[in-house]
């Protein structure tokens, strides 16, 4: 068995970003740069007032003199002479300033009368003026790639003057659930089976993720069923199985999906829930094997499979980011396997976070895991912990997942 670290790294190694495509600014919300985003155009392509007030020249206004209005100058309608001494123009907010201008007299700090205007306050040489360039000039690197782009970002982008951007194509994911017992929801339930929940809880967290999800049939235990539900994937960035047989965790999926190139990375990890997880390949297609228990499957969905649609979609795939809280209840030594504890939080004393684990952790209770706010991180061979002892948290509160 190889550790939690081992696989995720070697997960997100053997995954490459998908190609990029071209989508409109107004669809590009959360989506990845796929190439650099360069200025189109200077911003602000001129030198504009910042306020509302008058353009003239610093020399001129001095605390008390009087100047002579030649005009008025809306933002879009730039004045076309030159201003001169003892002259000044009115502006408005994103007014351009005119030639031989180089201060902004504000209008609270002014009293006209006709076409004179009195400086009650003097003015200093380019106070008030948004200089051309001043937010960024033509050529330049707006956002890089690689960036997953926010609203700011957007804002930004239509800004540089980019009505499209190249980003990197949504990963799709085929979800393919094996089993002789498995039913879908509202479909009829055999004798001694069980209603499917990992393909719809998975495809809301590859939708979650930033995926798009390709949810299969569900596979019999049958080898000629699991090869003809996986030729389904063949146009998909990555096929995510869950179960295998009863004879042992998905050693009927592995059987299966060899006559079609499977070559395995790693076979199980020292953790729980969790321990029967695979990575490897079938032909072109990255294959992530989940465990079959709900609770288990989405777990290893958390901290694996949301990384990788990371890395598909040009990220980087870290692991997830990990707080500290502090325990609410004491804690037994672990064993040689890394324990992911669900567990509620609370507000602690100080303000902190204080994480309480479930008393059961049976992998087959996915009500609780829906009643949980983080997971705690327990590496192998940890201590007991006395409560009120720190411990790191993934808190899945915060994560939309």
């Amino acid at each position: 068995m190889i550790s939690v670290e081992q696989a995720l790294a070697a997960i997100v190694e053997g995954l490459h970003p998908t190609g990029g495509e071209i989508v409109p600014l107004a669809a590009a919300w959360r989506r990845v740069t796929a190439s650099d985003i360069v200025a189109r155009l200077t911003q602000p392509p001129h030198d504009v007032s910042a306020m509302d007030g008058y353009a003239l020249r610093a020399a001129d206004g001095q605390l008390g003199a009087v100047l002579r209005v030649v005009g008025n100058a809306p933002a879009g309608h730039p004045w076309s002479g030159r201003l001169a001494g003892g002259e000044a123009l009115r502006l408005f907010t994103g007014s351009v300033v005119p030639d031989g201008a180089d201060a902004i007299l504000l209008q609270e700090d002014a009293s006209r009368t006709d076409d004179r205007v009195t400086v009650n306050e003097a003015v200093r040489p380019g106070r008030h003026i948004r200089r051309a360039g001043q937010d960024f000039r033509a050529g330049d690197v707006l956002v890089p790639a690689g960036r997953q782009l926010t609203a700011r970002d957007v804002g930004l982008i239509a800004a540089g003057n980019h009505p499209w951007v190249t980003v990197h194509r949504v990963p799709r994911i085929a979800l393919l659930a094996t089993g002789d017992e498995i039913a879908m929801p509202g479909e009829p339930i055999p004798p001694g089976g069980i209603v499917s929940s990992n393909s719809h809880a998975l495809a809301a967290l590859v939708r979650a993720a930033g995926g798009e999800p390709m949810v299969l049939p569900v596979a019999a235990d049958d080898r000629d069923a699991i090869t003809r539900a996986a030729d389904a994937a063949e146009g998909a960035d990555m096929l995510v199985t869950t179960g295998g047989a009863s004879v042992g965790e998905h050693d009927l999926v592995q059987d299966a999906l060899r006559a079609r190139g499977l070559t395995l990375d790693f076979w199980k990890i020292a953790m729980r829930p969790g321990k029967p997880l695979m990575f490897g390949r079938m032909g072109r297609v990255p294959l992530l094997g989940l465990p079959g228990n709900p609770v288990s499957s989405l777990v290893t969905a958390i901290l694996f499979l949301v990384p990788a649609i990371e890395r598909l979609a040009g990220l980087a795939g870290h692991p997830l980011p990990v707080t500290m809280a502090t325990l609410g209840e004491a804690l037994p030594a672990n064993d040689h396997r890394a324990d992911h504890l669900r567990a509620h939080l609370s507000a602690g004393e100080d303000g902190g976070l204080v994480a309480t684990a479930f008393p059961r952790q049976d992998s087959a209770m996915l009500r609780l895991l829906t009643q949980s706010d983080a997971l705690i991180q327990r590496p192998p061979n940890a201590p007991a912990l006395a409560a009120g002892a720190p411990v790191p948290i993934i808190r899945l509160d915060t994560l939309g997942l």
